[in-house]
């Protein structure tokens, strides 16, 4: 039997209906949305509102909940397990931006992301994520924005 982390993500979108992809500091041209574990005791509202704040700089009263689907998986694969887990269970959130794109800063105590951009929905490339997200992202995408994601862009 598989052992899946409770995890959040989130989708910001801003006024304009672009939503934010994230590039990780560590592997460059991987793009995401933010996302992290949910800890003991933590409802997944709560984990939202921590790893905003942790990876985003954005404090709750800068966005407002849209909608939250859910639960999506993923395994890691190839029998390997993170933190004793063999995948993740995310709820996703859709956020909308309350105020300037300017509030968002990537550069917290624990940086995970080196960059961000603001992107179509159907812009999203598959290319930019790790085989094992990418089933759980075209569903994501499907579910919230009915749009099927790309993987042929240059």
């Amino acid at each position: 039997m598989h052992r899946y982390r409770p995890n959040v993500a989130a989708i910001v979108q801003n006024a304009a209906g672009l939503i934010l992809v994230c590039e990780r500091i560590d592997i460059a041209g991987a793009w995401q949305f933010p996302q992290g574990g949910i800890d003991p005791g933590e409802s997944p509202r709560q984990a939202l509102e921590r790893e905003m704040v942790e990876e985003l700089s954005l404090r709750p009263e800068y966005y407002q909940v849209l909608s939250q689907k859910g639960p999506y998986r993923y395994l890691i694969g190839e029998g390997k397990t993170k933190k004793g887990y063999h995948g993740q269970e995310q709820e996703y959130f859709l956020l909308q931006l309350k105020g300037e794109e300017a509030l968002i800063n990537v550069k917290t105590p624990d940086q995970e992301f080196i960059s961000c951009k603001w992107i179509d929905p159907a812009q999203f490339d598959a290319r930019w994520l790790p085989p094992m997200k990418v089933g759980v992202y075209r569903q994501v995408m499907k579910d919230f924005f009915g749009v099927e994601i790309r993987n042929d862009l240059p």
